[in-house]
């Protein structure tokens, strides 16, 4: 397989709300916006992949979907999202294999883990990662 592109698909229950959530409060920056322009569909940057938030769901997706994002600085996104009132599930600690995450949910409770990788972890120094 030659892969040369991809990216996440989110249905959301609720678009608008879904879009503010990731665009507003997450601050994803927007790759593309497609559709009509009262009810588009946005794909974000998610680091070397995509975002797609579009269409509608009929109920909330299975836990099964969750989505991963490294940021810098965990501790500076805990203090950010808890301001706008974001719901935290798990606040943020280093994990016994090295990384600093902490959880959150988007609008429809699709799981959110934001890490961060610390200076010392091991994929600092490989060049694989």
């Amino acid at each position: 397989m030659d892969v040369l592109s991809s990216r996440i698909l989110v249905r959301p229950i609720d678009p608008e709300r879904s879009r503010h959530f990731y665009r507003d409060v997450l601050g994803l920056a927007v790759h593309r916006e497609f559709g009509p322009p009262d009810d588009p569909g946005l794909v974000f940057y998610l680091g070397s992949g995509f975002l797609e938030v579009s269409g509608r769901a009929p109920d909330a997706p299975g836990r099964s979907l969750m989505i991963w994002i490294q940021v810098r600085d965990v501790g500076a996104e805990h203090r950010r999202l808890s301001a706008a009132g974001v719901s935290v599930l798990r606040q943020p600690r280093q994990e016994p294999w090295g990384l600093v995450e902490m959880w959150i949910e988007d609008p429809d409770g699709i799981p959110i883990v934001l890490v961060e990788v610390p200076a010392e972890h091991p994929m600092r120094r490989d060049p694989r990662f």
